[in-house]
C-alpha cells in the first residue's frame, strides 16, 4: 500500500485500527511481586491518538496535519502490522486474486485454513 493513496477517512480506519492492533500486544510485567499482564502502550508513545484526534478535528488544516502524521507513521511500521490493519479494514489488492475466479472482482472471504 502506497502511503499516497490513503486519504483523510481511509487513514482514520487505518489509524484507529492500528490502536487495536497495538493494544492487543500485552507484556508481562511484575507488580508487588506478581505477574500481570498488560496491554501494549505503543499506540500512545507513537502519539495514535493525537493522529486519530487531528484526523476527526472539523477544521480542514487539523485533518491535513494529522494525514501527514499517519502517512510519516505508516511507512516506520512492519510489514506484517500494516497486513493486518488493512486485511482488519478490508483492504487488499485486487492485482493478486487469480484471473480464473469467478469472484476476483469482490473481496475475498476469510481464510478458513488459518
Amino acid at each position: 500500500m502506497q502511503v499516497d493513496t490513503f486519504t483523510e477517512d481511509t487513514a482514520l480506519d487505518a489509524a484507529v485500527e492500528l490502536q487495536r492492533v497495538l493494544a492487543a500486544r500485552t507484556h508481562r510485567r511484575t507488580v508487588l511481586g506478581q505477574e500481570v499482564t498488560v496491554p501494549g502502550q505503543l499506540g500512545a508513545a507513537l502519539n495514535l491518538p493525537r493522529t486519530v484526534g487531528r484526523l476527526q478535528s472539523r477544521q480542514a488544516r487539523l485533518r491535513e496535519q494529522g494525514l501527514e502524521d499517519f502517512q510519516q507513521l505508516w511507512v516506520i511500521l512492519s510489514i506484517q502490522t500494516r497486513e493486518k490493519v488493512l486485511r482488519a479494514i478490508g483492504w487488499y489488492k485486487p492485482q493478486e486474486l487469480s484471473w480464473d475466479d469467478k469472484r476476483s472482482n469482490r473481496h475475498p472471504g476469510p481464510d478458513k485454513g488459518a
